[in-house]
């Protein structure tokens, strides 16, 4: 029995840290509607900044509390001005295109953080009068998960009371159900959001600061919170603190006692809680149904099939492609054979996310099974290239086959948070099934067949499986069901009334996106000669997501231009010290410059010199 009570108050404990960085991502998502990936990055940054400012203050009790509460204190201010500064430019912009933004600042403060305390993971100290350990019913009970047990809850009653019993929390739950309205009756948005950002970071600068004592701190902190911290709120309901206690309570004691029951399925339970839940109540524990999008329908030009002038232009650009080998380098080769997988699979995601409205945060799920599937029947099964190629996609088929008719259920972004489960689900499968998939050792020796081993051969199979790929797409967007799809993303409600049925559709163009994004990742594996877990893991879906916006969402060129310049300045900045920084920067220039992308940055552009000529 003392055991069992031990592992309920680790989990207790584990789930306080977990339940601040939660609270502070609920309260920026339910005022702002923005998903923060950076708020991973704050928690990291109030662990680093709680060791130093440690090592500054006379050793003690009031030194200890003083740096944790110093270094959230920095990091909400660092939040608040990060808001003000970046974020505040593009509120006006699609919401998904904010969460580029985000990205793009994980990668700024990721490399930051390198400079500025090194690589290696460092080691806190104990917080001084909580270092020893009390023994219940015989196990010893570490004094500092005492103290964070009894943290959880007093911030918690802190957050109430900020809420429910202050003129600020009122105008923060105001906005939380109506922005409009609250800034019909004079309320500062700017200011109100600014403020939000500055406690939602400042928890997660505490969150972090209060681990200094429990692990090492390191550069992998951001990511390794963000996506438990993600489940947290969507299982607990965006926008509702309480529900994200509950469900970090949840999260904590599945953590602690998965791993003795169920330890094959400890990465994943989490993620399985998550897609139960999304699927009985979509809009999680404490949560309510998403409201109608409040952001005004922006202007989108009908989708027309290519004419002669455009025609002309791709015909040529193929030329130059086919033509390339001829007088390219071999290492410019192996970076247009990743340009072009990266643009089907872009494009793929694209589909389902531009015409069909339904974001995905997992779409690297359907690349991984792509890869995997070839590369299993290349060894495995001892099949030819070929026949890889072509059956590997049928796995990713499969998947999205099967996810999608869960997926399609929900929208908005317990749609997207779904298909996050779904990939991790998929990924925790392939990282630990070490009989078949190699686990993260990966498999190896995906070769070519003889007649197709050089680059040129593997280039040309890349330009025709992603010309051929990205064509299909652009004719399904051009037919009826494109447009179909296009009718249920503006406006749904119409599409069912006139006799759609929406969500065979949604499911339909789900399985298409996921088939081609199993095509590219099929290739992707013998171009490289192995395949490894991290092709299924979330920096790949962000990629496809960084692509797909960046290059615009509304433009059916939009792929092909954000994959382009996503490869093309990763190859170049990776080449430089602190180049996660760089593209960072380069990424939140383009957003702020271009919030519609760069086809629509081109397009406007275009306009405005053809109204000079004119």
């Amino acid at each position: 029995m003392g055991f069992f009570i031990a592992q309920l108050l680790t989990g207790l404990a584990s789930a306080s840290s977990l339940f601040l960085v939660a609270a502070g991502l609920s309260i920026i998502f339910g005022v702002t509607r923005i998903v923060n990936f950076a708020h991973g990055s704050f928690f990291m940054l109030g662990a680093y900044l709680a060791y130093s400012i440690v090592g500054l203050l006379p050793l003690g009790v009031l030194g200890f509390w003083g740096a944790v509460l110093l270094a959230a204190l920095i990091v909400g201010l660092l939040g608040a001005l990060i808001e003000f500064l970046v974020l505040s430019r593009l509120y006006g912009a699609p919401q998904l295109f904010q969460l580029v933004a985000t990205f793009a600042l994980v990668l700024v403060i990721q490399d930051a953080a390198l400079a500025i305390w090194g690589a290696e993971d460092l080691i806190g100290p104990r917080a001084p009068g909580l270092d020893g350990a009390v023994r219940i019913l015989g196990e010893p009970i570490p004094e500092y998960d005492l103290a964070l047990i009894v943290i959880g809850p007093a911030i918690l009653l802190a957050a109430w009371l900020l809420f429910y019993r202050t003129r600020w929390g009122v105008l923060v739950r105001a906005a939380t159900e109506d922005r409009e309205m609250l800034a019909a009756l004079g309320v500062d948005q700017r200011r109100l959001f600014t403020s939000v950002f500055f406690v939602g970071s400042f928890l997660a600068g505490l969150g972090g600061a209060l681990q200094l004592p429990r692990e090492a701190v390191s550069l992998l902190m951001d990511l390794n919170v963000i996506a438990e911290a993600f489940v947290v709120v969507v299982i607990g309901g965006m926008g509702s603190v309480l529900g994200a206690f509950l469900a970090a309570v949840l999260i904590g004691e599945l953590n602690a006692f998965g791993i003795l029951l169920l330890p094959q399925i400890t990465l994943v339970l989490p993620f399985l809680v998550m897609a139960a839940v999304l699927i009985a109540r979509p809009w999680g524990l404490l949560g309510r149904p998403e409201r109608l999008a409040h952001e005004p329908l922006q202007a989108e030009e009908p989708l027309r099939l290519p004419g002669a002038r455009l025609r002309l232009a791709l015909l040529a650009g193929l030329a130059i492609l086919a033509l390339l080998p001829l007088a390219a380098e071999p290492f410019t080769l192996v970076l247009m054979t990743d340009l072009l997988v990266a643009a089907l699979f872009a494009a793929s995601l694209h589909f389902m996310m531009g015409l069909g409205g339904m974001a995905s945060f997992g779409h690297a799920a359907y690349f991984g099974l792509g890869a995997y599937g070839a590369a299993l029947l290349a060894t495995s099964a001892g099949l030819g290239m070929i026949p890889s190629l072509v059956g590997g996609p049928f796995l990713a088929a499969l998947g999205a086959l099967i996810f999608g008719w869960f997926c399609v259920r929900l929208s908005g972004v317990y749609l997207a948070m779904l298909t996050l489960a779904a990939a991790q689900i998929v990924w925790s499968v392939v990282f630990q099934w070490r009989e078949v998939t190699g686990g993260d050792d990966g498999i190896l020796g995906v070769w070519p067949a003889p007649w197709a081993a050089s680059r040129e051969a593997v280039y040309y199979l890349a330009l025709i499986a992603s010309a051929g790929g990205i064509a299909l797409l652009w004719r399904f967007a051009h037919a009826p069901f494109g447009y179909l799809l296009r009718a249920g993303r503006d406006s749904p409600l119409r599409a069912e009334a006139i006799g759609l049925d929406l969500r065979r559709q949604q499911w339909l163009a789900f399985v298409v996106a996921g088939s081609f994004a199993g095509i590219a990742g099929a290739v992707f594996a013998f171009s490289k000669g192995s395949v490894f877990p991290d092709e299924l893991a979330i920096p790949r879906s962000v990629d496809a997501l960084v692509m797909v916006l960046l290059g615009g969402l509304h433009s059916l060129f939009g792929p092909l231009l954000g994959s382009s310049a996503f490869i093309l300045l990763e190859d170049w900045i990776s080449r430089l010290d602190y180049w996660r920084a760089l593209l960072g920067l380069v990424i939140l220039l383009l957003v702020v410059a271009a919030p519609d992308g760069l086809a629509g940055g081109l397009r406007r552009l275009w306009r405005a010199a053809a109204g000079r000529t004119a």
